[in-house]
């Protein structure tokens, strides 16, 4: 829920657990408590989505059994082995950053990353403003972060368990080849189409391809969104690292964002969530300001995560 920077303010001095998500600047100047939080303008909040500078989206957590962490490159591989047996995490990585291309590349790697529930985002910036740099912020010490990875670890009392769920309305185009690539990274020069070594620019400039669409590869038979975020000097770059030895086609296209969403949220029976975001490039591709989804609502994230990077997804996470 938006509220004024005062009203925030007034929550962590009454020592409320809280997530926070807002610009830099009114980051910057709340006190230390309680709370974790990122730097993004954009929102999604039961009046539709919003572009907001002057307020902060607040998210009360009532739960008694936590602790936070600050995490380094070097230290991210910690995080699920910090994390509560029966609980949850809330991490926060700054666009851009080391530690944003080391958990992009490693997490799946990282041990009990899949036996605990880790979720959380990255963190951006208003596109159309200057002067702004993305941000984690571990509130129980005050330190706002650019090269670090701010994490709330949450435990559960006994008969609650949590469920970390992913909404993806892009499925994989049938009609397109499967694409491969022979290395790991966020950026392709070449790709195997079908098998057959390609430049994938050329390929993408030829079948005149729309890069709205996100490659959705094949993880284990779960459908996972690469996005991708330009095309210069002949390379694809992408928001979220390819890897090698993962199928990938290109996705069908979606005509109605709005739609689609409301569809997808109506097939779940609870929408209560303890934590919810959605990505920037549904806000933009979608055009999702003004416009209300039905459920989930909180930050839109420049990535998100579940368990591992995500690109162009809705992940929430319910307590049950």
């Amino acid at each position: 829920m938006l509220k004024t920077f005062e009203q925030a303010a007034a929550l962590i001095k009454e020592r409320k657990l809280l997530h926070i998500s807002g610009t830099e600047s009114l980051l910057r100047k709340l006190p230390a408590g309680n709370w974790i939080g990122g730097s993004t303008e954009y929102f999604l909040e039961e009046n539709g989505g919003q572009v907001r500078g002057d307020a902060l989206d607040v998210l009360e957590l009532n739960f008694t059994d936590y602790k936070f962490a600050s995490y380094g490159a070097a230290d991210l591989p910690n995080v699920a082995k910090d994390a509560y047996d029966n609980g949850f995490s809330i991490i926060i990585l700054p666009f851009d950053s080391a530690v944003h291309k080391q958990y992009a590349q490693n997490a799946a790697n990282y041990e009990d990353i899949f036996l605990k529930n880790i979720v959380g985002w990255i963190s951006g910036l208003n596109l159309n403003a200057a002067d702004q740099t993305p941000v984690a912020v571990n509130g129980s010490t005050g330190e706002t972060l650019t090269d670090k990875a701010a994490a709330l670890h949450i435990g559960l009392p006994e008969g609650k368990t949590a469920q970390l769920n992913i909404l993806n309305i892009f499925n994989a185009d049938t009609d397109s080849p499967v694409i491969t690539f022979g290395e790991d990274g966020f950026k392709a020069q070449n790709c195997y189409i079908d098998g057959k070594e390609t430049v994938f620019a050329d390929y993408i400039a030829r079948g005149n391809l729309d890069t709205k669409l996100p490659l959705v590869g094949d993880y284990s038979g779960a459908g996972i969104n690469i996005s991708i975020k330009s095309i210069e000097d002949g390379a694809v770059n992408f928001y979220a690292p390819v890897f090698k030895g993962i199928e990938y086609r290109f996705a069908e296209a979606v005509p109605d964002y709005v739609g689609a969403f409301h569809k997808k949220i109506m097939e779940i029976t609870d929408t209560d969530s303890a934590f919810a975001c959605n990505c920037i490039l549904n806000f933009l591709y979608g055009n999702l300001e003004g416009k209300n989804l039905g459920g989930f609502y909180g930050p839109i994230t420049f990535g998100e995560i579940a368990w591992q990077l995500l690109n162009q997804t809705l992940v929430y996470l319910q307590i049950l």
